[in-house]
Protein backbone atom coordinates (compact mmCIF):
# COMPACT_ATOMS: atom_id res chain seq x y z
CA UNK A 1 0.00 0.00 0.00
CA UNK A 2 1.11 3.55 -0.99
CA UNK A 3 1.34 5.24 2.40
CA UNK A 4 0.00 8.43 0.76
CA UNK A 5 -3.02 6.70 -0.09
CA UNK A 6 -6.13 8.57 1.38
CA UNK A 7 -8.04 5.69 -0.19
CA UNK A 8 -6.67 2.43 -0.63
CA UNK A 9 -8.91 -0.60 -1.79
CA UNK A 10 -7.63 -4.37 -2.89
CA UNK A 11 -9.71 -6.54 -4.28
CA UNK A 12 -12.78 -5.83 -2.63
CA UNK A 13 -16.33 -7.26 -3.14
CA UNK A 14 -19.58 -6.35 -2.65
CA UNK A 15 -23.14 -8.05 -2.80
CA UNK A 16 -26.01 -6.09 -2.57
CA UNK A 17 -29.58 -8.31 -1.93
CA UNK A 18 -26.84 -11.12 -2.52
CA UNK A 19 -26.38 -9.30 -6.06
CA UNK A 20 -22.85 -9.19 -6.08
CA UNK A 21 -22.11 -5.00 -7.35
CA UNK A 22 -18.12 -4.99 -6.74
CA UNK A 23 -15.97 -7.34 -8.49
CA UNK A 24 -12.42 -7.58 -6.90
CA UNK A 25 -12.05 -4.04 -7.24
CA UNK A 26 -8.58 -2.89 -6.24
CA UNK A 27 -7.91 1.02 -6.21
CA UNK A 28 -5.75 4.11 -4.83
CA UNK A 29 -6.42 7.44 -4.86
CA UNK A 30 -3.31 9.64 -3.10
CA UNK A 31 -3.82 12.96 -0.46
CA UNK A 32 -5.19 15.92 -3.01
CA UNK A 33 -5.81 14.09 -5.98
CA UNK A 34 -9.04 14.88 -8.56
CA UNK A 35 -10.37 11.57 -9.61
CA UNK A 36 -13.23 11.26 -11.98
CA UNK A 37 -15.27 7.73 -11.48
CA UNK A 38 -16.75 6.74 -15.34
CA UNK A 39 -19.20 4.30 -16.52
CA UNK A 40 -22.55 3.47 -17.81
CA UNK A 41 -25.47 3.16 -15.14
CA UNK A 42 -25.18 0.19 -13.38
CA UNK A 43 -21.66 -0.39 -13.79
CA UNK A 44 -21.05 -0.13 -9.63
CA UNK A 45 -20.03 3.77 -9.48
CA UNK A 46 -22.66 4.83 -6.81
CA UNK A 47 -21.73 1.59 -4.98
CA UNK A 48 -18.41 2.00 -4.54
CA UNK A 49 -19.52 5.44 -3.12
CA UNK A 50 -21.68 3.90 0.03
CA UNK A 51 -19.03 1.43 0.29
CA UNK A 52 -16.16 3.87 0.99
CA UNK A 53 -18.87 6.25 3.19
CA UNK A 54 -19.60 2.40 4.78
CA UNK A 55 -23.22 2.37 3.71
CA UNK A 56 -22.16 -1.26 1.86
CA UNK A 57 -19.92 -3.67 4.16
CA UNK A 58 -17.14 -5.25 1.95
CA UNK A 59 -17.13 -8.99 1.76
CA UNK A 60 -14.13 -9.66 0.70
CA UNK A 61 -10.56 -8.30 0.42
CA UNK A 62 -9.21 -4.79 2.15
CA UNK A 63 -10.28 -0.99 2.44
CA UNK A 64 -9.23 2.16 3.88
CA UNK A 65 -10.10 4.94 3.74
CA UNK A 66 -8.67 8.54 5.68
CA UNK A 67 -6.96 5.89 8.41
CA UNK A 68 -10.66 3.87 8.68
CA UNK A 69 -10.41 0.40 7.96
CA UNK A 70 -13.63 -0.78 6.31
CA UNK A 71 -13.12 -4.07 6.87
CA UNK A 72 -13.07 -3.57 10.61
CA UNK A 73 -15.78 -0.46 11.10
CA UNK A 74 -17.55 -0.64 13.81
CA UNK A 75 -21.45 0.85 13.71
CA UNK A 76 -20.65 3.11 16.66
CA UNK A 77 -17.70 4.92 14.71
CA UNK A 78 -19.14 5.29 11.53
CA UNK A 79 -20.39 8.31 12.33
CA UNK A 80 -16.42 9.70 12.90
CA UNK A 81 -15.83 8.36 9.66
CA UNK A 82 -18.61 10.04 7.63
CA UNK A 83 -16.93 12.94 9.53
CA UNK A 84 -13.63 13.24 7.78
CA UNK A 85 -15.56 12.48 4.44
CA UNK A 86 -17.85 15.00 2.44
CA UNK A 87 -20.56 13.45 1.19
CA UNK A 88 -22.44 15.36 -2.00
CA UNK A 89 -25.70 13.59 -3.44
CA UNK A 90 -27.57 14.45 -6.60
CA UNK A 91 -30.46 15.13 -5.19
CA UNK A 92 -29.43 17.62 -2.69
CA UNK A 93 -31.11 15.77 0.19
CA UNK A 94 -31.38 19.47 2.19
CA UNK A 95 -34.36 19.43 4.80
CA UNK A 96 -37.02 21.29 3.53
CA UNK A 97 -38.56 22.74 6.07
CA UNK A 98 -35.40 24.60 7.42
CA UNK A 99 -34.00 27.53 5.87
CA UNK A 100 -29.60 26.97 4.34
CA UNK A 101 -28.24 28.03 7.71
CA UNK A 102 -30.25 25.48 9.84
CA UNK A 103 -29.87 23.15 7.32
CA UNK A 104 -26.39 23.42 8.05
CA UNK A 105 -26.66 24.23 11.53
CA UNK A 106 -28.53 20.57 12.39
CA UNK A 107 -25.09 18.93 10.18
CA UNK A 108 -23.10 20.57 13.10
CA UNK A 109 -25.27 19.70 15.72
CA UNK A 110 -24.61 16.70 15.22
CA UNK A 111 -21.29 16.25 14.28
CA UNK A 112 -20.02 17.39 17.77
CA UNK A 113 -20.72 21.21 17.04
CA UNK A 114 -21.94 23.14 20.13
CA UNK A 115 -21.03 26.94 20.55
CA UNK A 116 -23.62 28.99 18.39
CA UNK A 117 -21.06 31.59 18.35
CA UNK A 118 -18.40 28.93 16.11
CA UNK A 119 -21.19 27.28 14.44
CA UNK A 120 -22.61 30.90 12.93
CA UNK A 121 -19.58 31.80 12.10
CA UNK A 122 -18.81 28.32 10.15
CA UNK A 123 -22.28 28.51 8.69
CA UNK A 124 -21.29 31.78 6.94
CA UNK A 125 -17.14 30.82 6.01
CA UNK A 126 -18.88 27.61 4.09
CA UNK A 127 -21.23 29.59 2.56
CA UNK A 128 -18.89 32.24 0.74
CA UNK A 129 -16.35 29.65 0.17
CA UNK A 130 -19.25 28.10 -2.36
CA UNK A 131 -20.37 31.89 -3.58
CA UNK A 132 -23.53 32.22 -1.79
CA UNK A 133 -22.91 34.26 1.72
CA UNK A 134 -26.25 36.41 1.86
CA UNK A 135 -28.70 32.99 1.12
CA UNK A 136 -28.36 31.30 4.54
CA UNK A 137 -31.73 32.89 5.41
CA UNK A 138 -33.85 31.90 2.26
CA UNK A 139 -35.66 27.70 2.05
CA UNK A 140 -34.74 25.23 -0.05
CA UNK A 141 -37.39 25.92 -2.51
CA UNK A 142 -36.18 29.72 -2.79
CA UNK A 143 -32.69 28.60 -4.79
CA UNK A 144 -32.22 27.52 -8.18
CA UNK A 145 -30.99 24.07 -8.86
CA UNK A 146 -27.53 25.15 -9.32
CA UNK A 147 -27.70 27.41 -5.79
CA UNK A 148 -29.48 24.08 -4.22
CA UNK A 149 -26.08 21.66 -5.21
CA UNK A 150 -23.49 24.94 -3.80
CA UNK A 151 -25.62 24.47 -0.03
CA UNK A 152 -24.95 20.83 -0.43
CA UNK A 153 -21.23 21.47 -1.28
CA UNK A 154 -21.53 23.63 1.48
CA UNK A 155 -22.95 20.84 4.17
CA UNK A 156 -20.20 18.32 2.84
CA UNK A 157 -17.20 21.45 3.85
CA UNK A 158 -18.44 21.83 7.22
CA UNK A 159 -16.06 19.69 8.91
CA UNK A 160 -12.68 20.40 6.60
CA UNK A 161 -12.80 16.95 5.30
CA UNK A 162 -10.01 15.31 3.53
CA UNK A 163 -11.77 14.13 0.96
CA UNK A 164 -15.45 14.55 -0.74
CA UNK A 165 -17.44 12.06 -2.11
CA UNK A 166 -19.90 13.57 -5.27
CA UNK A 167 -22.32 11.37 -6.74
CA UNK A 168 -23.18 12.64 -9.94
CA UNK A 169 -23.68 16.85 -8.72
CA UNK A 170 -24.13 17.98 -12.04
CA UNK A 171 -26.87 15.12 -12.67
CA UNK A 172 -30.12 17.35 -12.19
CA UNK A 173 -28.53 20.85 -13.34
CA UNK A 174 -28.39 22.40 -17.14
CA UNK A 175 -24.97 22.41 -18.63
CA UNK A 176 -23.96 26.03 -17.52
CA UNK A 177 -24.86 25.32 -13.86
CA UNK A 178 -23.30 22.27 -14.11
CA UNK A 179 -20.26 23.66 -15.45
CA UNK A 180 -20.45 26.47 -12.10
CA UNK A 181 -20.57 23.72 -9.82
CA UNK A 182 -17.24 21.47 -11.37
CA UNK A 183 -15.17 24.73 -11.34
CA UNK A 184 -16.22 25.05 -7.38
CA UNK A 185 -15.24 21.51 -6.68
CA UNK A 186 -12.04 22.21 -8.67
CA UNK A 187 -11.08 25.04 -6.51
CA UNK A 188 -11.73 23.41 -3.68
CA UNK A 189 -9.47 20.22 -4.56
CA UNK A 190 -6.68 22.89 -4.92
CA UNK A 191 -6.81 23.71 -1.77
CA UNK A 192 -5.74 19.97 -1.07
CA UNK A 193 -8.81 18.28 -0.88
CA UNK A 194 -8.97 15.00 -2.58
CA UNK A 195 -12.23 14.96 -4.96
CA UNK A 196 -13.56 11.66 -6.08
CA UNK A 197 -16.46 12.49 -8.30
CA UNK A 198 -18.89 9.63 -10.32
CA UNK A 199 -20.28 11.23 -13.52
CA UNK A 200 -21.27 10.46 -16.97
CA UNK A 201 -21.60 14.17 -17.80
CA UNK A 202 -18.36 13.54 -20.24
CA UNK A 203 -18.49 16.80 -22.36
CA UNK A 204 -17.17 18.17 -18.50
CA UNK A 205 -14.33 16.36 -17.90
CA UNK A 206 -12.34 17.50 -20.89
CA UNK A 207 -12.86 21.14 -19.98
CA UNK A 208 -11.78 20.56 -16.06
CA UNK A 209 -9.40 17.75 -16.68
CA UNK A 210 -8.77 14.88 -13.17
CA UNK A 211 -7.68 11.11 -13.19
CA UNK A 212 -10.29 9.16 -14.91
CA UNK A 213 -11.32 5.76 -13.39
CA UNK A 214 -13.67 3.68 -15.23
CA UNK A 215 -16.11 0.85 -14.25
CA UNK A 216 -17.74 -1.65 -16.18
CA UNK A 217 -19.58 -4.68 -14.05
CA UNK A 218 -18.27 -3.45 -10.54
CA UNK A 219 -14.84 -3.62 -11.80
CA UNK A 220 -11.90 -0.60 -12.64
CA UNK A 221 -11.83 -1.51 -16.09
CA UNK A 222 -9.35 1.57 -17.28
CA UNK A 223 -7.83 3.93 -14.82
Amino acid sequence: MNSQSLIHLEKISVYQKKIMVLSRLSLDIAEGEFVYLLGKTGSGKTSLLKTLYAQLPIDEGQARIANFDLTQIKTSETPMLRRSLGIVFQDFQLLTDRTVNTNLEFVMRATGWQDSDDIDARVLEVLTLVGIPTKGFKMPHELSGGEQQRVCIARALINNPKIILADEPTGNLDPDTSREILSLLHAINKTGTTVLLATHTHYLIDEFPGRRVVLDKGSVIQD
